[in-house]
């Protein structure tokens, strides 16, 4: 290998160990960072206790052997009560420090988890990031896939593994450390002649172990490499099938209406087929690895005796030391073959590392405030040099300047993907593909077409995202009455998954529920009567303006049916633009005759 490729698989290695340290250290630096340091520092502290008390265990069997082997009874039973001793104080070691260990764990996983929600429910970053998913500028392949599964299994299987591989990396040093000297002793020199010349290897044993293990790691290395990509796209393909099972549960009713579980039977199978597929693969690569594994560790068990048996013969050692360098070598050998032994973990901690890094470079990246668009607050809403892209890069509109005052009732029309919705995205400032000036008041609220309901109780539902202590039942009641939903109005501490128990015109209604209840200025409506029948269509708009005018505000909608215009003063009109124009398309302002319905 050129020393430019070493060079270069060198700083990999060092960015990789810095992306860890990123991961890793933000815990140790909280609030709970007293706490997270002394259970590290109570576990390594037992480690050492446990390599302690294997150099103790080392030590014991030379003696209990040797006394075997002269048949000295006062010795043997002297050393079963050290080890009787030595024993319990094993086991004390060996439970708290998987207590600790476990503690530690637990909470680190905490800490982080609340720290991922935090960050991932803020500055809409859960949004933008499914937006970034199909951005010009983002690799779809790298994009944050699946941000449910790296937040609750990643995260865990982060924390867990590694406290354990670093734990593990400290036994196997510290191990080294304390019986590379006892080997180097007893193994003693080896004298050889080659080529009429005397030699003499001072603790050959040592380099013997050496050799061994550098040969094995060497080896795993290249055998095991592949586990890392396939652990990586394994964790990914099981998410995406969870993912799409979580769907077809969500969508259970539209599915069953357009009888399409065929469709979605097809789909799973293939999703399924791919998670298999990967994992027939992971499993081959894994067998060859446990191959070399098994085949390494059943060597290792009598090289030490091949090694060490001319001295044993000779009589130069006897049987108690035998079994003493068989011991200190099997340690020796297994702290050098650390990376032979773990190979297959590491490359499942490499793949969720490599997920969890991707992950918080998006939300790093998300989190960052639009500087390109900037919002003030104003009593009324105005925009200057607005320009909408779709994540594609395309640009919807370009250089928008328009005004809304307070008392307007407006309707804003367009074909459909004409941008109306990522207009009032905008107005939201949750669209990060945007730039220029918009000036918006604070006291307004957005009707989406499909809106959200929390499972739970029905006046949580009602309430969201507000706690539903802030209400009285009496306003609630009243807000389900006036949105024609005077059934409900019993059924407060009701608890279901509203979103799916209640039908779309039902849906439409609670929304518009919450706008009574909360009693906004401004009022944006995204299709948000499309379900309902005329009557209660009339109904529920002429109490939405009376609502606006109470208030001196606004209301902006967005509607396709005819019937709804009736209830506004003025039109917004999206007309789509010809090739070559800075924009897909352009907005034009317009009076509508007759005034609205409200002011007839």
């Amino acid at each position: 290998m050129n020393p430019s490729s070493l060079s270069a698989k060198f700083r990999a290695f060092r960015h990789f160990v810095g992306r860890i340290a990123a991961l890793a250290a933000p815990y140790f630096r909280s609030e709970e960072k007293w706490k997270a340091r002394g259970l590290l520092l109570a576990i390594v502290l037992l480690n050492l206790g446990t390599v302690y008390m294997a150099v103790q265990f080392n030590d014991w069997y030379r003696v209990f052997y040797d006394a075997l082997e002269k048949r000295d009874q006062a010795v043997f039973w002297q050393q079963m009560g050290r080890f009787s001793y030595l024993a319990f104080g094993a086991i004390i070691i060996a439970v708290y420090k998987f207590y600790l260990t476990q503690l530690l764990q637990m909470r680190w996983r905490a800490w982080m988890t609340r720290d991922y929600l935090r960050r991932w429910l803020s500055h809409h970053a859960f949004y933008k990031m499914e937006l970034a998913r199909y951005s010009a500028a983002t690799d779809i392949n790298a994009s944050p896939d699946n941000p449910d599964q790296r937040i609750q299994e990643d995260v865990q299987s982060f924390t867990t593994s590694t406290i354990s591989l670093t734990m593990g990396v400290l036994n196997a040093v510290v191990t080294l450390v304390s019986f590379v000297g006892i080997l180097w002793t007893l193994s003693g020199p080896f004298g050889f002649t080659l080529g009429g010349s005397s030699y003499t290897i001072p603790g050959y044993m040592v380099w013997a172990a050496v050799a061994y293990c550098l040969v094995g790691s060497v080896l795993a290395h290249y055998i095991g490499r592949p586990l890392i990509k396939l652990n990586f796209m394994q964790q990914r393909y099981e998410a995406n099938l969870r993912h799409h099972l979580v769907r077809v549960r969500e969508y259970s009713e539209s599915i069953a209406l357009d009888h399409g579980e065929a469709v979605e039977r097809g789909q799973l199978d293939g999703r399924f087929t791919t998670v298999l597929a990967n994992y027939l693969s992971l499993i081959r690569a894994n067998k060859k690895l446990i191959w070399f594994q098994s085949f390494f560790g059943q060597a290792a068990v009598i090289f030490p005796f091949i090694v060490a048996a001319p001295r044993f013969f000779g009589g130069a050692i006897q049987l108690g030391q035998l079994i003493q360098i068989s011991s200190a070598f099997g340690k020796v050998q297994d702290s050098l073959s650390w990376f032979v032994d773990n190979y297959d973990a590491l490359a499942s901690w490499r793949a969720t590392t490599d997920r969890l890094t991707s992950f918080e470079d998006s939300m790093v990246a998300q989190t960052k405030d639009n500087k390109a668009l900037v919002t003030t607050p104003s009593s009324a809403l105005e925009s200057t040099g607005l320009q909408l892209a779709l994540p594609t890069g395309a640009v919807l509109l370009a250089d928008l300047s328009l005004k809304a005052q307070t008392g307007d009732h407006i309707l804003l029309k367009g074909p459909s993907g004409s941008g109306k919705s990522t207009l009032f995205r905008a107005f939201a400032g949750i669209w990060p593909f945007a730039s220029g000036n918009i000036a918006k008041p604070a006291n307004a609220m957005f009707i989406p077409q499909r809106p959200y309901f929390p499972n739970g109780s029905l006046r949580d539902a009602l309430a969201y995202p507000e706690p539903a202590a802030a209400y009285s039942d009496e306003a609630l009641n009243q807000a389900l009455n006036e949105a024609l939903l005077p059934d409900l109005a019993a059924r407060l501490d009701e608890e279901d998954a509203w979103g799916q128990k209640l039908s779309g015109g039902e849906q439409q209604r609670l929304a518009i529920a919450r706008v009574l209840l909360k009693k906004p200025t401004w009022i944006f409506a995204d299709e948000a009567t499309s379900a309902l029948d005329e009557a209660a269509e009339k109904t529920l708009y002429e109490r939405l303006l009376a609502l606006v005018k109470s208030s001196q505000g606004a209301i902006i909608s967005i509607a396709h049916r005819p019937n709804v215009a009736a209830f506004h003063d003025k039109q917004w009109t999206l007309q789509k633009q010809p090739p070559g124009s800075a924009a897909l398309y352009s907005l034009t302002a317009s009076q509508l005759p007759g005034g609205s319905a409200a002011n007839a």
